[in-house]
């Protein structure tokens, strides 16, 4: 391929450098965690990057191409996380728990993903472009919970996983994890799940 042909990821042929284009998708997710989506800029990304502003444009075809590389990076990270710790499990009871850990850890806090994932979902809520990102992030969810359930206890238990992580991240009184043992066994009916 000569250098004046194009190459994904790249504007007008212009030679990739990956690294970089990486380094400011991490970027702008530390950033959107800081400041939301309003609150991020070109300039705020290409600052906590270490890059030249005109690099931006150089790898981004806009703010909106660069937000949506950014939360497609995230849901693939968050998705292949989840798949992996799907695959870890044997049996329906040991799914089980795979989901008790996953809603433990989403809901605790300790990083940024509770605070992308929403505005990620306001950000669908308001630009269908970004509902592919969604909608394939929760197909992907999906598949490995069909892994162990039949598909329509996996989309219930899809949206009880969403559901309690939300209420026991944002609720002001420390929530019992019990309840999320309830929850989960209610939805898939594995009664021994629950204690």
């Amino acid at each position: 391929m000569s250098k004046d042909q194009p190459t994904s990821g790249s504007r007008l042929g212009r030679r990739n450098d990956p690294e970089r284009r990486e380094k400011i998708i991490q970027a702008c997710l530390q950033v959107i965690a800081e400041v939301g989506v309003t609150g991020t800029s070109h300039r705020k990304v290409a600052a906590q990057a270490g890059v030249p502003l005109g690099a931006m444009t150089y790898y981004f075809d806009g703010m909106q191409d660069l937000l949506h590389s950014a939360f497609s990076e995230l849901a693939t990270r968050v998705s292949d996380d989840f798949e992996r710790l799907m695959d870890t499990a044997t049996d329906k009871q040991s799914a089980c728990e795979k989901v008790y850990e996953r809603i433990l850890q989403a809901s605790s806090g300790y990083d940024d993903e509770l605070v992308l994932s929403h505005e990620l979902y306001t950000l669908a809520t308001r630009e269908p472009a970004f509902r592919t990102i969604t909608s394939e992030w929760m197909r992907r969810s999906r598949v490995s919970l069909e892994r162990h359930f039949d598909p329509l206890t996996a989309r219930l238990l899809d949206a009880t996983i969403e559901g309690v992580t939300i209420h026991r991240a944002l609720d002001a009184q420390p929530r019992d994890p019990e309840e999320i043992r309830a929850a989960i066994a209610r939805v898939t009916g594995v009664p021994s799940f629950s204690s």
